[in-house]
């Protein structure tokens, strides 16, 4: 029973994600406007994923660097394994994820949010808090799956059983440090 629950946490990440993807959509579906608010927000969602991509490949170099210098140092730490390079580097393209899908969603929530704000306030505090939801929703999703699931795989990998030995405990988390590391360099 004990051994479901661990894998009771990844599945609540991908639960939390498949919800992100229905308010994702619900928010795409609202009215976004006239022709001229439609192409103003396309130039805005083109800056954005413009800025995005730039900032990416200034971040993929400190992100190779920090990950050799992971693998590199985790050699002379007795807890460590070569590995916390690799937790590293997918805590980093867990937390790229949450801003792409943070800045669609704000993007796409922004001119419909305006156009809601027309017709009602309430509706546009709904469009404007449910785009703000949704990357709120990414992260936690993100990072529940990822820890979760990263953690099923160190814990089978360094201390395989269910009397997890110490030693194999340790490095398990010493090994998930890495992810968080790599979100919050990102983030």
């Amino acid at each position: 029973m004990d051994k479901l629950l661990f894998y009771a946490v990844p599945a609540m990440g991908i639960l939390g994600l498949l919800y992100t993807l229905i308010k994702f959509n619900w928010v795409g579906k609202q009215d976004a406007g006239s022709d001229r608010m439609k192409e103003i927000s396309n130039f805005i969602a083109e800056g954005a994923m413009a800025f995005l991509k730039s900032e990416w490949k200034i971040l993929a170099y400190f992100v190779v660097i920090v990950a050799l210098l992971l693998g590199f140092m985790s050699q002379s730490n007795a807890h460590s394994h070569w590995s916390i390079a690799i937790s590293f580097i997918l805590g980093a393209i867990c937390s790229a994820t949450a801003g792409y899908i943070g800045m669609k969603a704000a993007t796409k929530a922004n001119v419909r949010t305006t156009q809601a704000a027309k017709t009602s306030l309430s509706k546009a505090l709904n469009v404007s808090f449910t785009g703000g939801a949704v990357m709120g929703l990414g992260v936690a999703g993100l990072a529940v799956l990822g820890l979760g699931g990263l953690f099923i795989i160190l814990k089978h990998f360094f201390a395989p059983g269910t009397d997890a030995n110490p030693e194999g405990m340790l490095r398990t988390i010493e090994v998930l440090t890495g992810f968080s590391l790599g979100a919050e360099s990102i983030a």
